[in-house]
């Protein structure tokens, strides 16, 4: 099951690394975006706005360097079936979820416009995020750290038998 989902992961950050390297492609040419489905059409609003850089990279360019970098972990994975990987997985998941998430709050309340290949890297992230968190399950305890406890027989007191000092 763990490699099914690594390879669903695989094929997912591939759609995420096209669908931001068209957005990153917009971003050098200055060519307009296609997009014309229904009542998302504020592609060209949000992709030329002032929030479409952070810290003064295009976030085109940064979907593009983190969708590959994904690519890059689950192949390895693939590879190497490591449980470290599987947690970098999940670990970038969840960053990269959260970032959608704030993202799709700017496209709503700030910018007032919605892009479908900015909601498409999102959701895209969202179910990548929901397959990584099932590659490796948390655990509160590691079972190999976890001391293994000898059975009681009926009828001794724990308490008093592990506690009493043996007479010297």
């Amino acid at each position: 099951m763990k490699r099914l989902g690594t390879v669903l992961i695989l094929l997912l950050a591939f759609a995420g690394l096209a669908d931001s390297l068209y957005l990153a492609e917009h971003k050098i040419t200055g060519d307009p975006l296609i997009c014309n489905v229904q009542n998302l059409t504020g592609c060209n609003v949000v992709a030329n706005s002032e929030y479409s850089r952070i810290f003064g990279l295009p976030i085109a360019d940064a979907g593009v360097l983190f969708f590959a970098s994904l690519f890059v972990i689950a192949a390895l994975e693939l590879i190497f079936s490591d449980r470290l990987l599987r947690r970098v997985l999940q670990v970038g998941a969840t960053l990269g979820v959260c970032m959608s998430i704030f993202l799709a709050i700017v496209q709503v309340f700030v910018i007032k416009a919605l892009c479908i290949y900015c909601l498409a890297s999102g959701m895209i992230m969202l179910i990548i995020f929901i397959i990584a968190i099932f590659l490796e399950p948390l655990r509160r305890i590691a079972p190999e750290l976890t001391p293994e406890l000898e059975p009681v027989s009926p009828g001794t007191n724990f308490l008093r038998d592990t506690l009493t000092m043996p007479p010297t």
